[in-house]
């Protein structure tokens, strides 16, 4: 009798430590899915400039609009691996990854995915990494948005713009960043995973039990 009611509840104490444990396969998938957005960044670095500076052109601070590609790892790690630094560190490795094939920003990139990803990161830490839907990640996405104008408006000549500047720069970032960054990342999951390539995942079966 004491063995039977002593399991569940040694089960029941090791169960939230268990949750926020990394597995083997949760760094493998966050080193590919790094390297992978890293490409994507790589690609966005050419469509993403001239439409940034399209934007900016038409009216300064309008470029923000096309940011929001690069704010898409933080919120496509943290909604696939569920896990406290997912989305800092898919974030994080596809900046570098970004820097390392070479763009104008050079290693300034790093720094921006610090900053984006840690954003995104105090989202799902906000909702304890209890909660994945698209408001959260959209929200996610609107997270690293200002992570990235926080960033900016101190390592680039944004503090000394006009206040209407930064005020524009910083809603077309979150409007980007909740559309381009956490819309778009949660459809790409939900499509990833009914491929089945998310099984090991929560993501993955909760798509089976909906289906």
């Amino acid at each position: 009798m004491h063995t039977s009611t002593s399991a569940p509840a040694n089960r029941s104490a090791v169960a939230p430590a268990n949750r926020f444990q990394w597995r083997v396969v949760d760094i493998v998938v966050a080193a590919v899915l790094g390297v992978a957005i890293g490409l994507v960044f790589w690609g966005w670095n050419t469509v993403g400039g001239i439409w940034f500076g399209a934007m900016d052109a038409l009216t300064p601070g309008l470029g923000g609009i096309a940011v929001g590609i690069w704010l898409i790892g933080g919120v496509i790690g943290g909604l696939i691996i569920r896990k406290p630094g997912a989305a800092l560190l898919v974030e994080l490795i596809a900046a570098v990854v970004s820097a390392l094939i070479g763009n104008v920003w050079g290693i300034g990139t790093i720094f921006s995915g610090l900053a984006q990803g840690l954003g995104a990161e105090l989202i799902f830490l906000a909702f304890l990494y209890l909660r994945f839907t698209l408001p959260v990640a959209m929200l996610a996405g609107v997270g690293a948005g200002v992570g990235a104008w926080i960033l900016e408006l101190f390592l680039s000549p944004n503090i000394v713009k006009s206040l209407e500047f930064n005020l524009l720069y910083l809603g077309t970032l979150v409007i980007s960043g909740a559309l381009l960054a956490g819309l778009v990342g949660w459809l790409l999951v939900r499509a990833l995973a009914a491929t089945g390539a998310l099984s090991r995942f929560a993501v993955g079966r909760e798509l089976r039990r909906d289906v």
